[in-house]
């Protein structure tokens, strides 16, 4: 099992944009996420191939309580009864999962069985977990 954390607010991917000449570009916010989660993974795996074979993914992401919630709404977030229902959305935090291919596994179409959660934390980050299926034993 892989398993590493990237500290502050969790990002979702965002769209590809269409600049006024034409060209199309990923917006830098998602960039720069993608580069550090790439990073994340690749001390996690400390110098070991890409994983073969499927693939389970679990994604989770922990966000700030706001500010200016009351007392008891930041309590009840905290242990878990209110969870976070803004953005981004569950999908394009799991789509920056394509930063980790060819350092975590090969090709994300490896995982087989993925899930994306969202929770409120006094540590904002986003939590990775990926876990072979059958330790790569085919049947």
């Amino acid at each position: 099992m892989i398993e590493f954390a990237l500290a502050g607010a969790p990002r979702g991917k965002e769209r590809v944009k269409t600049a006024a000449d034409g060209h199309s570009y990923t917006p830098e916010r998602t960039v720069s996420f993608e580069g550090r989660l790439a990073y994340a993974a690749q001390l996690a795996m400390a110098g070991r191939p890409p994983l073969e074979g499927p693939l389970e993914l679990d994604v989770v992401m922990y966000f700030a309580v706001p500010a200016s919630k009351p007392a008891r709404f930041r309590q009840d977030a905290l242990a878990g009864k209110i969870r976070p229902t803004v953005k981004p959305d569950w999908d394009n935090g799991g789509k920056l999962t394509d930063a980790l291919n060819l350092i975590v596994w090969i090709d994300d179409k490896q995982v087989v069985d993925a899930r994306v959660r969202k929770f409120y934390s006094d540590r904002p980050r986003t939590e990775i977990r990926v876990t072979p299926i059958n330790n790569g034993v085919f049947a």
